[in-house]
């Protein structure tokens, strides 16, 4: 039986449902107005139906029995998901429940199946998490061959060409779309970050002492969590927080502090060995991942923030979804110098210039020893997720593609954002974040 309501397809192919927060918040936002949601993804927890959190998302899951690692296995791995995506798509829209299809990057391979909804009058929208091309640059470095960069570029622009409208994740990825010849109003920026509603307090209050997790008192310069939070993937760079964190040593000495990973990904291994290489086992800790409760406390708990992402082409254009994390609980945030951070996080953050190991310990040291400073970092973070970034912020313009595309539809449910627990102090309102990875 077709369904009364509006009913969008979203397309997931490079994490399963549950672990990709930035479609679990655009399936809530839908499912909240009135939309139902179909999302189409690799299978992840076995036996999941549902969207955890959720009232009535609907998960198809798919095997993944391919991982790319090279080209050819990454070419393997793409044609193994387009096949199964292409399958359950079909199956979705015989059923009456793809009214209209989102589909997210990466990969970009699927702008046949875009020619085929759009000729079935289907919107089909392209969320653009990330500039694949750049993407395999960085992790290929010096030897890229051109001829798959071409390739990719090809694909992006097909990509970019055969959607309806194009969600783009910062202003450098819609110049980007506009690049490609995209028109201006069918490209929409909505950045990507958490709700009002999932971020805690944060507990560094920034002044003469810390204030650990669990809330107990601690003198200054005591106790101290720098964390990274994110994927741990050959272009996120995780090495060079753990060399800080060695240098770090050298200036700190091992008590007072730690360097904390929560994180996975496939140079996990790479990041183990280089900790126990360097004997940083007592300093540094990897967590694994962890849920989004578990994500909140550790960032409430944390004093500073590392992205170590190097100051490649792809970086300066991306926006960190951690950066957003960060500045939503009011951390002092240290990253390279680069575009979207800045754009991000503003003077949240202490850039340094070229993101070496040596570089990020230095500014380390000096705002674990200057309160004052991470106080107003502090508050500057606070009001511009206020301000701008909560995906609250967000939402609206995400919204408004749907509302175009497929029209307004009475609200169905109430909000399943997870509950606030509780406010964090801000100079002014309070707000939401950002984009990529």
């Amino acid at each position: 039986m077709r369904s009364r309501r509006p009913q969008v397809a979203i397309v997931v192919a490079n994490l399963p449902a549950e672990r990709d927060r930035r479609v679990i918040r655009e399936c809530l936002t839908l499912e909240e107005h009135g939309y139902g949601v179909t999302v189409i993804a690799p299978r992840g927890q076995k036996g999941l139906r549902v969207l955890p959190g959720s009232r009535d998302t609907r998960l198809k899951p798919y095997p993944v029995v391919i991982q790319g690692g090279g080209v050819l296995s990454f070419a393997a791995e793409f044609a193994w998901s387009f096949l199964w995506v292409a399958a359950r798509l079909i199956g979705e829209v015989l059923r009456g429940r793809a009214h209209a299809v989102q589909v997210c990057n990466p990969p970009d391979v699927y702008w046949p199946l875009a020619l085929l909804l759009r000729g079935l009058r289907r919107p089909w929208v392209f969320d653009h998490h990330d500039l694949s091309p750049e993407v395999y640059a960085t992790r290929a470095g010096g030897s890229a061959n051109r001829w798959v960069t071409r390739l990719l570029v090809a694909f992006e622009w097909l990509t970019l060409r055969t959607a309806t409208a194009v969600i783009a994740t910062n202003e450098s990825f819609r110049d980007n779309a506009l690049r490609r010849g995209v028109a201006p109003p069918r490209v929409t920026v909505v950045r990507n970050g958490p709700a009002g509603a999932e971020v805690g307090p944060s507990a560094d209050t920034g002044q003469g002492g810390d204030v650990g997790q669990g809330g107990e008192d601690r003198p200054a310069g005591k106790g101290h969590r720098i964390v990274y939070l994110g994927v741990i993937g050959p272009q996120d760079n995780v090495e060079t927080a753990v060399l800080a964190a060695e240098r770090l040593v050298r200036r700190r000495g091992r008590h007072g502090w730690r360097l904390i990973v929560a994180g996975d990904g496939e140079a996990m291994p790479a990041v183990q060995k280089l900790v126990a290489d360097r004997g940083l086992g007592d300093v540094v800790e990897l967590t694994g991942w962890l849920g989004a409760e578990e994500v909140d406390a550790l960032l409430r708990s944390a004093t500073v923030a590392i992205q170590p992402d190097a100051p490649t082409r792809m970086n300066n254009l991306s926006t960190m979804a951690k950066t957003v994390e960060y500045v939503a609980r009011g951390i002092p945030v240290v990253a390279a110098d680069m575009v979207e951070t800045r754009r991000t996080a503003g003077e949240a953050a202490a850039y340094v210039p070229h993101g070496a190991p040596a570089e990020f310990a230095a500014v380390l040291h000096e705002l674990l020893d200057d309160p004052d400073r991470r106080a107003r970092m502090r508050a500057v973070g606070l009001e511009r997720f206020a301000a701008e970034l909560s995906w609250d912020r967000q939402a609206d313009a995400y919204l408004g593609v749907w509302h175009r595309l497929l029209g307004r539809p009475a609200p169905q449910v109430p909000p399943r954002m997870p509950r606030q627990r509780g406010t964090a102090p801000t100079p002014a309102r309070v707000d939401d974040p950002a984009d990529a990875r």
